[in-house]
């Protein structure tokens, strides 16, 4: 007759729910959406949305900003490039990836009152907050993480680039 200890059989127990929940854990992993990976090369540049002035590109890395969920989409903005004061429903987060760009709060653009942000710096926008944006000294690069539906209200309709067309 063999005996088998209380104390192996809790040890025995307690292995074959470890291996049966990271069984679960990786039966549920592989049924997961993959990364997305976007090399620097690979970034393809197209018109601005409508939404903005003409002049600056595009470049949807992830995501839609127009449908609900997560989105990463980045800007060219040539030099002397301005987004007049504008809102959001959803708050935006913006990292300057190249040159220099200047935020600014407010229902007025003043260029004199803008911060000016070199690359690697990072604001972040709450929702319904007036600002306004530039490209400081020539052309600048920037990436805005938000969530989706994604939308612009200017503070003066004047200044909407969908009404001027």
């Amino acid at each position: 007759m063999t005996f088998v200890s209380p104390s192996f059989v809790r040890l025995l127990a307690a292995s074959i729910g470890a291996v049966a929940i990271l069984g679960a854990a990786t039966s549920l992993q592989a049924g997961e959406a993959h990364h997305t990976v976007v090399s620097a090369d690979a970034i393809k540049w197209g018109p601005a949305p409508p939404s903005l002035p003409p002049g600056a590109q595009a470049a949807v890395l992830m995501g839609h900003p127009g449908q609900p969920g997560p989105f990463v989409l980045r800007l060219k903005l040539p030099a002397g490039f301005a987004v007049p004061p504008h809102r959001h429903s959803k708050d935006e987060m913006v990292t300057v990836i190249a040159g220099k760009f200047g935020i600014g709060s407010g229902e007025t653009l003043d260029r004199g009152a803008a911060q000016t942000l070199p690359a690697g710096s990072f604001v972040h926008l709450p929702s319904g907050m007036p600002h306004y944006a530039l490209a400081v000294d020539g052309e600048a690069i920037v990436q805005i993480n938000g969530v989706g539906p994604f939308d612009v209200t200017y503070v003066n309709a004047k200044d909407d680039p969908r009404k001027q067309q």
